[in-house]
């Protein structure tokens, strides 16, 4: 056996969850990392019904992203951060998806990257002011894709995925 297939035996595959919180729309991706290698395995998103009482929707984005943890498994996480702009309410209902999300995660026993929407920018494009489209053009290269995935919130969440994968060997 040559040595590069040993070496590429010892690398073990790492599933990452990507989360973008929000009330009406939270996109999660999976991606998988063996060395510097990375793909997409799955990504989606988790829409709620704003008629639907919020503490329905909330348990609603909590058990949805249990049922994707237990599908693949992910062994590390990177969630989003939520950014106060200058809607204090859209940034509250954001917050509350994203504690939904946490709750998720912690009862699976899986430790969380928080990223900011800069950050995720920052290393996925270069550029922490980069707009929507950059960051979906840059996951859908970074991953190999042959479409652009939506909805949004989808490429969103694997852009934080990317993020995660890309700086979680850094102290």
């Amino acid at each position: 056996m040559s040595d590069s297939v040993v070496g590429a035996q010892r690398q073990a595959p790492v599933i990452i969850l990507g989360i973008d919180p929000g009330l009406a729309n939270t996109g999660w991706g999976i991606i998988e990392q063996r060395g510097t290698r990375r793909r997409a395995l799955a990504y989606g998103c988790i829409s709620t019904d704003a008629a639907t009482d919020i503490a329905q929707r909330l348990r609603q984005i909590h058990d949805e992203l249990v049922a994707v943890i237990e599908r693949y498994q992910p062994s590390e996480v990177g969630v989003e951060v939520v950014y106060f702009g200058s809607n204090a309410k859209s940034a509250l209902a954001t917050g509350q998806a994203r504690g939904a999300a946490l709750v998720a995660v912690a009862s699976q026993g899986l430790v969380v990257g928080e990223y900011s929407p800069t950050r995720v920018k920052q290393v996925i494009v270069g550029e922490g002011h980069a707009e929507k489209q950059q960051v979906q053009y840059m996951v859908k290269a970074l991953l190999k894709l042959d479409h652009t995935p939506t909805p949004d919130h989808a490429a969103d969440a694997l852009a934080v995925a990317l993020c995660h994968a890309q700086l979680r060997r850094l102290p």
